[in-house]
């Protein structure tokens, strides 16, 4: 594709990036989760070491579709590596090779700074990106992890389980058990 442009976004750039997380949630049917503003993201792309780093695809210098990523560490491997966040291309956009583009990209600067993995999610409903992730690029499903999360609210606070668990009381639970 040759008018296909795939760049760095910079801190300018955040209203297009913000515009295309919010297709992607509703593509996803998680637009009610959008709670990100597009200064958000102008703050974790912008200093000398950016929280966040995205690459946007352009055809004729319209924003088709990104990827946002950050950097990780493997303790198991003993190496950086890269967590995609979000990749998302415009449905009129799709079957063009630039989701394609976007893993090549991303894959070439993994191996420029000597990155042991690359790693991202998938919805288990997203059956053509399941399909495109394992056929296309190679990538295994690993079931035998789940992620987890924390909400961390305004009113968020550790459960009296874990409070009277890391406070060394004789009688606390065993939080190593599961059920």
């Amino acid at each position: 594709m040759s008018d296909l442009q795939i760049r760095f976004a910079q801190p300018q750039d955040a209203e297009t990036v913000h515009r295309l997380v919010v297709d992607l949630a509703v593509y996803e049917k998680l637009s009610h989760e959008v709670v990100s503003k597009p200064e958000d993201l102008r703050r974790a792309l912008a200093g000398p070491k950016p929280i966040i780093e995205v690459f946007l695809a352009e055809i004729s210098g319209k924003p088709v579709g990104f990827a946002l990523f950050f950097q990780t560490f493997s303790t198991f491997v003993g190496r950086p590596g890269i967590y995609m966040e979000d990749l998302f291309v415009l449905p009129e956009y799709r079957r063009r090779g630039i989701a394609m583009a976007l893993f090549q990209e991303l894959f070439r600067i993994a191996r420029e700074r000597d990155c042991g993995r690359v790693e991202w999610s998938v919805l288990d409903w997203n059956e053509p990106a399941i399909k495109f992730y394992t056929e296309k690029l190679g990538a295994k499903i690993l079931r035998d992890w789940w992620r987890c999360r924390v909400e961390l609210t305004p009113d968020f606070a550790p459960s009296s389980r874990l409070s009277e668990a890391t406070s060394g009381k004789p009688g606390a639970p065993d939080l190593s058990r599961t059920d």
